[in-house]
């Protein structure tokens, strides 16, 4: 048996999918196991993630200053979810060029030029 659960848009989602000997054989044929590079895994998903990294501080940058809440929506636009905006934004509150400060209603990201 396998369960998913999700959302698809709006939509909540919780299938369950049964399946006997047979339909797992069937299954098992059907899937292509790629083999496992020996020099370890691909630069390209590092690459990635640096561009977007950049492309975050360049967020900022180009801002000057912005609000928690705003910036927030922005990463999570430009990364392809909430989880992985969050991500960015933590990351964004430990680096050296962003000072955070509180505000009245939410954190204030600013950019701070290196000395």
């Amino acid at each position: 048996m396998v369960r998913i659960r999700g959302r698809i848009g709006d939509w909540p989602v919780d299938l369950t999918l049964e399946l006997d000997a047979e339909d797992w054989a069937q299954l098992a044929q059907r899937v292509a196991v790629a083999p496992v590079a020996a020099e370890g895994p691909s630069a390209a998903p590092v690459e990635a993630a640096d561009a977007l990294w950049q492309t975050a501080l360049q967020l900022v940058r180009d801002a000057g200053q912005v609000e928690g809440p705003r910036l927030l929506a922005q990463l999570a636009a430009l990364a392809g979810g909430e989880a992985a905006g969050k991500r960015l934004l933590v990351r964004l509150r430990h680096c050296e060029q962003i000072r955070m400060e509180t505000g009245a209603d939410a954190p204030i990201y600013h950019w701070q030029e290196q000395r």
